[in-house]
């Protein structure tokens, strides 16, 4: 279990530190190439800022998972890993930060960047707040097309996620769960016994 983004447009929070602008810029993005297209847009959005320090945290499985960060002409480590640690305490992955600087004229030492840094990334994720990310069984469940819409609603209205509705000669719906004999049981009251659920794998899922 780890936490993400919401789905959406980006979050952006702006600070300011010894007259310094910070522009801390957070999305959820998918992988490394994901990652480097935020920082490129960044960089064209603010073309004439001094400094654009990037993280990144991304892979759902630990085995595929990949941290980078970069400090863009800031003195070494004072602020790339400071924003990197910021994602690596709040347990989030699939997201990449960008913070760009306009100096303001006054230096602020190693600690100081690194406190400003830091600091605008998390201002950025508190402002975004946060959603649960697990590894769940993935179960079908095929209802008729007249009671597709009240067993979807009932389902979800109990916490159940959907994730995904397909349509054809009968509705399948792909259900997540922790325990699969709980939303069997569950199942069976929504559809009077008549739903049966078929296994269909893991996926993670936002919860």
């Amino acid at each position: 279990m780890f936490f993400t983004l919401p789905a959406g447009p980006d979050f952006v929070v702006e600070t300011e530190v010894k007259h310094s602008r910070f522009i801390a810029a957070l999305r959820r993005v998918d992988g490394p190439a994901a990652a480097q297209t935020f920082l490129d847009e960044q960089r064209r959005r603010y073309p004439d800022a001094r400094h654009h320090c990037w993280a990144y945290i991304t892979g759902d499985e630990p085995s595929e998972r990949a941290e980078r960060s970069g400090d863009d002409g800031e003195p070494g480590g004072t602020a790339g890993i400071p924003m990197l640690q910021v994602l690596r305490a709040r347990d989030l992955v699939g997201v990449a930060v960008v913070v760009t600087r306009y100096f303001g004229g006054i230096k602020l030492g190693a600690g100081g960047l690194v406190r400003a840094y830091s600091g605008a990334v998390a201002a950025v994720v508190d402002e975004a707040g946060m959603v649960r990310r697990e590894r769940l069984e993935l179960l079908t469940l095929e209802v008729g097309h007249d009671s597709a819409g009240r067993v979807e609603a009932d389902l979800r209205g109990r916490g159940v996620p959907v994730v995904d509705t397909s349509y054809g000669a009968v509705v399948t719906l792909t259900l997540a769960t922790r325990d699969p004999v709980e939303l069997g049981a569950l199942v069976a009251e929504v559809t009077a016994g008549a739903g049966e659920l078929v296994a269909a794998g893991v996926r993670w899922v936002d919860v």
